[in-house]
């Protein structure tokens, strides 16, 4: 499933999608020079959603993902928790698909967040 475009995705920021059609952004995307980094986007603490405005997933230093309802920290590269209430549990990741034209696609099959 096509999620973008990557000149869609800013380098240094995130960006939210909605794939599933729910209404809500469910997957986050981070990219990092060439390299994106894709997570479902549900704090393991209690799965509610990470961003507390549209697409506004990074702390001030854009060095960690911030679940912004409960202060969490996580690592961009590898989903880790480094702070808070979640700390030794990780972001479930989100594979990806980078063809050459640039066009970025989910990877199949889409995981789903265990209950």
């Amino acid at each position: 499933m096509r999620i973008c475009h990557l000149e869609d995705l800013p380098d240094g920021e995130s960006c939210g999608f909605d794939p599933r059609g729910t209404g809500r952004d469910t997957v986050l995307i981070v990219r990092q020079g060439a390299r994106l980094y894709a997570w479902e986007n549900a704090c393991p603490h209690h799965g509610t959603p990470m961003a507390w405005r549209k697409d506004a997933y990074l702390n001030a230093a854009r060095d960690r993902i911030v679940c912004f309802a409960h202060g969490a920290e996580f690592e961009i590269d590898t989903g880790s928790c480094t702070l808070g209430p979640c700390l030794g549990q990780s972001l479930t990741p989100v594979p990806l698909n980078l063809h050459q034209d640039g066009e970025v696609y989910l990877a199949q099959p889409y995981p789903r967040r265990q209950s």
